[in-house]
């Protein structure tokens, strides 16, 4: 009471003066303190500059709080987390991110994306005590090494408690630190670097698809490289690579043999020092070892719960022998090689046959020596695997006339059968893929009757690209199987004629989109055509480098099956995709689409069946503009790009012509308000022709369609959920065209009309 009392008098004698001073120094010292812990909060979760610069050679020193025991790492339990994966990526349009889900999508894994979050935010990890992610990936690990404290404390403790580990990835700009720590890891991280010659550390225990007796010679893509380096037994690497120059990490020394050293840019935690193990690495998925080693990486972290087995089965299909043009079918030492080829590949891929498709009507139509060609084919004909196409090379949909098809197929199986050619194989292509999907009833119907066929395959189903997505069903009790493309068409006959060059083939096949293929689908049937075993044999070149490279980087253990036998297997891995997915929301009896309106698919949640989901994303995903553009983005620059208002095409095309004439610096332009006239009756402009009538496009196009979900019934027509299902579509792509907005008005490109008067309504 007496100190009080004493304040009490103090503050009388006081001035008001003095009181507004103390009160300044006080909000300034206030201040201060916020400044220091709020920075030193956001720098300790990102790399230090204060860390030291530790050589190569001379591991950093270990902070005391890592020298405690180590702590246990808790086995990935599959009964107690559900085999799904959460992706945190940065946005829905990186291109990591992308990426990422591409390769799980290919591999046929379950996953959730979510925006990674600073603060807040963390979906919901448990559900009645199991698990609901057997794995988390984050783009960019610094989002994980940033979350605020209660939701890296909820997650760490989650990922102990059910044995979940995490994959990260540090993607350096010029922004970042040229050498830093991890906060919270004995980790240091070196950036901004160029790498070159890549090999594998045999002893890392994640290695499963990869094998590791293999060195990638040569510079490594890009300049933006982070290696890792520590001293704590729980991290080893996993890839490895020399710097290109010593003056790449500078403060590492003056030594100049620094760089023939080898620095981890790929490295696995071990989970020996909090119980979490994590691979972490230093770049995108750019280079294609990171992909392989991320393959592994997501099968070690799941304990092979999300993993193929190393199994794959590989068909070659050779179409259209006999057809094509003179001077690019096969000769004589092109069967040899053929056969030669065959048996090379044997080595590798035990009893490997080719599987040639044969349209009769076209034998002995080439030079002299192709016609050599195709009877030293013939005598060989034991020797490889036969399939039919139509005997003429038409494509089915065109007859419409089962009987008259028939008629066809038979020409075809007498050629076979004068020739020796097996007629038993129960496999068929359409050629073109004709009738098989969308179905031609005739065709499977002729298929059946004439050539008793149990198999055939398509690229077209459910739809040609992306190749991932690509799926297998059964009709008519014809099991139909994808198909896949490997960067080899009709026209692609010589090596230093290939598209781009003959490094993009090589590209293709070295860890290209052909080696992904292979290494991502356990079961694959290629589609190439008889030029390509003619002239340069790219054919040949192509298969015998591909297999060789899995041979050498790969444990995958390739083999082959005939037709019916494949897709005995097929079904037997993928028996979910018995039932076809029709291409009309109403057409014969796809369960899904005739289960649930238009609305309930487009509003469907993350609990809805994986089919349901599926055709959501079939509705919903064209529209994600900004996303498809952005692909386009990473291959052309903006200014080889052209974005048109459909409606000003629909409403103006001479206007919209006269542009992209322009864009594409035409010089003999045409005038298309003189060839173009609109026509009320189909209610677009059509082809003027001379005496001032039109010509239009057919039947099918210009109809009228109902409005979304309309009902009729009774003679009445409502539109009960049409009002909900335009709200839901305005609120689910209001992001989705804002980005389109701000990446158009980058691009330097006029905004549509629709888009500007959607973002005019939206509030």
């Amino acid at each position: 009471m007496p100190a009080l009392a004493c304040l009490r008098r103090l503050c009388r004698h006081v001035s008001p003066q003095a009181v507004l001073f103390l009160l300044f120094i006080f909000c300034l010292f206030s201040v201060f303190i916020s400044a220091y812990y709020l920075y030193g909060w956001k720098r300790g979760l990102e790399p230090s500059a204060d860390a030291p610069e530790p050589d190569c050679g001379d591991p950093p020193p270990v902070a005391p709080s890592r020298l405690l025991p180590l702590k246990p790492v808790q086995a990935a339990t599959p009964s107690r987390t559900d085999p799904l994966v959460l992706v945190f990526v940065e946005s829905l349009y990186s291109q990591l991110g992308q990426e990422v889900v591409a390769i799980l999508e290919s591999s046929r894994f379950k996953y959730r994306t979510e925006i990674a979050p600073g603060k807040g935010d963390m979906p919901t990890l448990t559900d009645k005590g199991r698990g609901r992610f057997a794995l988390i990936i984050y783009e960019n690990i610094l989002k994980y090494v940033n979350l605020d404290a209660w939701n890296r404390e909820l997650l760490d403790k989650y990922c102990v408690a059910y044995g979940v580990g995490i994959i990260g990835f540090f993607k350096a700009n010029e922004n970042s630190l040229l050498s830093a720590q991890l906060k919270g890891f004995p980790l240091f991280l070196h950036s901004n670097l160029g790498l070159k010659d890549c090999s594998i550390n045999p002893k890392s225990p994640l290695l499963y698809v990869t094998r590791p007796s293999e060195v990638e010679k040569g510079v490594l893509p890009g300049e933006d490289w982070t290696v890792f380096q520590s001293n704590h037994s729980t991290y080893e690497p996993v890839l490895l690579a020399k710097t290109r120059s010593s003056e790449s990490i500078p403060h590492l020394g003056a030594d100049a043999g620094l760089h023939a050293a080898l620095h981890a840019t790929v490295v696995q935690d071990l989970g020996l020092h909090d119980g979490i193990q994590r691979v972490l690495f230093g770049n995108n998925l750019n280079f294609w070892l990171h992909k392989l080693v991320f393959v592994d990486a997501v099968a070690f972290l799941t304990g092979k719960r999300l993993s193929l087995p190393l199994d794959r089965y590989i068909l070659v299909d050779i179409d259209d022998i006999f057809v094509g043009k003179e001077g690019t079918r096969m000769k004589v030492e092109d069967v040899k090689a053929l056969f030669d080829t065959q048996n090379e590949l044997r080595a590798h891929i035990p009893n490997f046959t080719f599987n040639l498709g044969y349209s009769g009507k076209f034998f002995h139509t080439g030079t002299d020596a192709e016609d050599a060609g195709d009877d030293l084919l013939l005598s060989y004909v034991k020797e490889f695997w036969w399939f039919p196409h139509m005997w003429s090379h038409m494509q089915p949909h065109l007859f419409h006339n089962q009987s008259v098809l028939a008629e066809q197929m038979a020409l075809n199986k007498k050629f076979a059968v004068e020739h020796g050619i097996p007629t038993d194989m129960g496999y068929a292509v359409a050629p073109h893929h004709s009738g098989v999907y969308p179905v031609h009833v005739q065709l499977y119907e002729a298929w059946k009757q004439v050539w008793s066929i149990r198999v055939t395959s398509t690229e077209e189903y459910p739809h040609l690209k992306p190749a991932r997505y690509r799926r297998g069903f059964i009709h008519n009790g014809i099991m139909v199987l994808p198909r896949q493309t490997c960067g080899l068409f009709t026209h692609t006959i010589f090596y230093n004629e290939y598209p781009g060059g003959s490094s993009e083939l090589d590209k293709i096949i070295n860890g290209g989109e052909l080696f992904l293929t292979v290494l991502l689908n356990p079961i694959s049937i290629f589609m190439t055509h008889l030029s390509n075993y003619g002239n340069d044999r790219l054919g040949l070149y192509t298969f015998k480098h591909l297999v060789r490279f899995l041979h050498s980087w790969t444990n995958l253990r390739l083999q082959t099956l005939p037709p019916v036998q494949l897709a005995q297997k097929y079904f037997q891995i993928f028996s979910e995709e018995k039932d076809p997915l029709w291409q009309h929301q109403r057409a014969h009896d796809d369960p899904v689409a005739l289960k649930y309106t238009f609305h309930e698919v487009i509003t469907a949640g993350s609990d809805a069946s994986s089919k349901l989901r599926a055709l959501q994303n079939r509705c919903l995903v064209p529209g994600w503009y900004a996303t498809h553009i952005e692909r386009w983005l990473n291959a052309y620059h903006a200014n080889q790009i052209l974005v048109l208002d459909g409606k000003l095409l629909r409403t103006e095309p001479a206007k919209v012509m006269d542009m992209v004439q322009k864009f594409l610096g035409v010089t003999n332009t045409i005038d298309y308000h003189k060839t173009l006239a609109f026509d009320p009756k189909k209610g677009f402009w059509c082809q003027l022709l001379e005496g001032g009538k039109t010509k239009c496009l057919g039947k099918s196009k210009g109809r009228k369609y109902p409005e979304m979900d309309l009902d009729v019934s009774g003679g009445h027509t409502t539109c009960s959920t049409c009002i909900r299902s335009r709200a839901f579509l305005k609120d689910y792509y209001r992001d989705h065209n804002i980005e389109l907005s701000k990446l158009l008005y980058k691009m330097g490109q006029t905004l549509p009309t629709w888009l500007r008067e959607d973002l005019q309504n939206t509030r």
